[in-house]
C-alpha cells in the first residue's frame, strides 16, 4: 500500500471522527446538565404556576420545598397540575387541619399532599383516563358527572387546560385532594392531642423517703405520673448511661421513642439546629431517655439553642466529663410550655422561674422587647424561633443562646479589710542635756 492510499484512509478517518463528535456531544450533554442541575426556563408550567392566579397552591409549594423536585421531574417528562381555587385553601380548608400541614414537623405530609396533585404526564380535557398514578405514588380516579362535569376523586375540574405551556398543563379544581395517608396522619395527631389532656384525679400516697407509692392504684390512658420527673430520670453519667427504653407496659400510653425521633427530624428539617440533634443523638444518650420519659406520661419543654449559639461553645466546656449531658438538662423544662403560654405568663407576673432537669437550677424567664428572655444578666437568650415542635407531649422552642446557670456567690469567704495609708510625721524626741564638769 502506497503512501498516498494511507493517506486517503486517515483523511476519510477524520472526516469520520468530526460527523460522530457533534452527535455524541449533543447526545451526552442534557443527560449530564439534567443530573447536575436540571435548567427551567420562563415558559415553563412551573413558572406559570408561581406567577397564575392559584396563589395559595403555589405558596404551599414553596413552603414545601418542593421546587427542585419539581424542576427535576419536568427534566424527564411533562407534568400535569391540578390546582386547587385559593378559596378552597383560605375559606374552605379546616382550619385544624391547615395547622397540621402548615407545621413543620408534618413537612412530609405536606409533600405527600401537594404531589398528589401532580401527574408525571400530561393530560389534557378532553382526554382523561379512568386512573392515572401521581408523583407521590398516590392513584387518582377519573369519573363523569352527569351534568356533563369531569370528577378527579372528590374534586369537580371547573377550568380544564386553563393554564398551557409546552411541558405542562394545569386543570383548576374545586377542592383539595387529600390522599388517605394524609388524612390517617392527622387523625391520629387529633387523637393524641385529645387524650393528651385528662380530668384531674386525685394522687395516690406516696411515702416521702422512698418516693414510691404505698398503695399501687391504676393509672388511666393519658394521666400523668404519680412520681416526680426526677425520680424516673436515669443515673447520672458518671455512674451509669441511660437505659435503654423497655418493651411497652400496662403505663406505657405514648409512643415516646417515635415522638422523640419525630422532633429530631423536624429540627433537621426545620434547618438551623443541627448541633442540637447531633448533641441529643450522637454525642450523649438524651434522646433516648427523653424517649422512656415521654412513654412514661411525662411530659417535656426542649430549649433549643441553634447552630450559631451552638458553634460560641468553648472546648474546655465541652471536655469535662458530663458536660454535654449538664448543658442539655438546663435546657429541658418538665413541663409542656408553648410560646404562647411563657409570654402569657410572663407579661402577667412580670418574671417566671421554671424547673430544669438540672437540679436545683431553674431557668429565668421574663418578657423583653414583645418576646420571652430566658437566663440571667451573665447569660441570657431570647425566644427566637417559637413552637418548631409541639404535639402535647414535647414543645420545642428555638433561643438564639446556649443558657448556664448563674455562678454562686460565696459569702462565707473572709473579707480582708484594707485600711488607708496615712504619711506619719516622726515627732521630735526630748531628752535631758547631760554637762561634765
Amino acid at each position: 500500500m502506497d503512501s498516498s492510499s494511507i493517506y486517503g484512509v486517515w483523511r476519510v478517518f477524520y472526516f469520520l471522527i468530526l460527523l460522530l463528535l457533534p452527535l455524541h456531544t449533543q447526545s451526552a450533554f442534557p443527560h449530564n446538565s439534567s443530573s447536575s442541575s436540571p435548567q427551567i426556563n420562563s415558559n415553563s408550567i412551573l413558572v406559570a404556576l408561581l406567577d397564575s392566579h392559584y396563589t395559595e397552591l403555589a405558596e404551599l409549594v414553596e413552603k414545601a420545598l418542593l421546587l427542585h423536585t419539581l424542576e427535576e421531574a419536568l427534566a424527564h417528562h411533562n407534568i400535569t397540575i391540578f390546582a386547587p381555587r385559593n378559596q378552597a385553601l383560605e375559606r374552605d380548608l379546616d382550619p385544624e387541619f391547615k395547622r397540621f400541614l402548615l407545621q413543620p414537623r408534618n413537612l412530609r405530609s405536606l409533600q405527600t399532599l401537594l404531589l398528589s396533585h401532580i401527574l408525571p404526564t400530561r393530560l389534557s380535557h378532553p382526554h382523561w383516563p379512568l386512573r392515572h398514578p401521581t408523583l407521590s405514588d398516590h392513584h387518582l380516579h377519573f369519573t363523569s358527572q352527569p351534568s356533563g362535569q369531569i370528577a378527579v376523586d372528590s374534586a369537580h375540574i371547573l377550568r380544564p387546560d386553563d393554564v398551557l405551556r409546552p411541558d405542562g398543563v394545569i386543570h383548576g379544581i374545586q377542592r383539595l385532594i387529600v390522599p388517605r395517608s394524609v388524612q390517617e396522619d392527622f387523625n391520629r395527631r387529633r387523637n393524641l392531642a385529645a387524650i393528651s389532656a385528662v380530668l384531674p384525679e386525685g394522687a395516690p400516697e406516696v411515702d416521702p423517703r422512698t418516693h414510691r407509692l404505698k398503695k399501687s392504684a391504676p393509672v388511666p390512658a393519658g394521666a400523668p405520673p404519680v412520681l416526680p420527673i426526677y425520680d424516673a430520670m436515669a443515673p447520672g453519667p458518671s455512674i451509669a448511661p441511660a437505659p435503654a427504653p423497655g418493651p411497652g407496659g400496662a403505663r406505657r400510653h405514648f409512643n415516646g421513642e417515635r415522638q422523640v425521633k419525630d422532633f429530631i427530624h423536624t429540627l433537621l428539617h426545620y434547618g438551623g439546629y443541627n448541633e442540637m440533634a447531633d448533641i441529643l443523638v450522637n454525642l450523649t444518650s438524651l434522646a433516648t431517655e427523653m424517649g422512656r420519659l415521654v412513654s412514661e406520661g411525662y411530659v417535656l419543654t426542649v430549649l433549643a439553642p441553634n447552630d450559631e449559639a451552638m458553634a460560641k461553645l468553648t472546648t474546655d466546656e465541652l471536655s469535662e466529663p458530663g458536660a454535654p449531658e449538664q448543658i442539655m438538662y438546663y435546657h429541658i423544662i418538665p413541663e409542656y410550655q408553648t410560646e404562647e403560654s411563657m409570654y402569657n405568663a410572663v407579661r402577667r407576673f412580670g418574671k417566671v422561674s421554671y424547673d430544669t432537669l438540672r437540679l436545683p437550677h431553674k431557668v429565668l424567664a421574663q418578657e423583653s422587647d414583645g418576646s420571652v428572655k430566658f437566663g440571667h444578666a451573665d447569660s441570657s437568650a431570647y425566644l427566637f424561633d417559637p413552637d418548631i415542635y409541639t404535639d402535647g407531649r414535647i414543645s420545642v422552642q428555638g433561643i438564639d443562646a446556649v443558657l448556664f446557670p448563674p455562678q454562686p456567690h460565696d459569702d462565707h469567704q473572709p473579707t480582708r479589710r484594707t485600711t488607708p495609708l496615712v504619711k506619719v510625721a516622726a515627732k521630735p524626741r526630748r531628752g535631758i542635756l547631760l554637762s561634765y564638769s
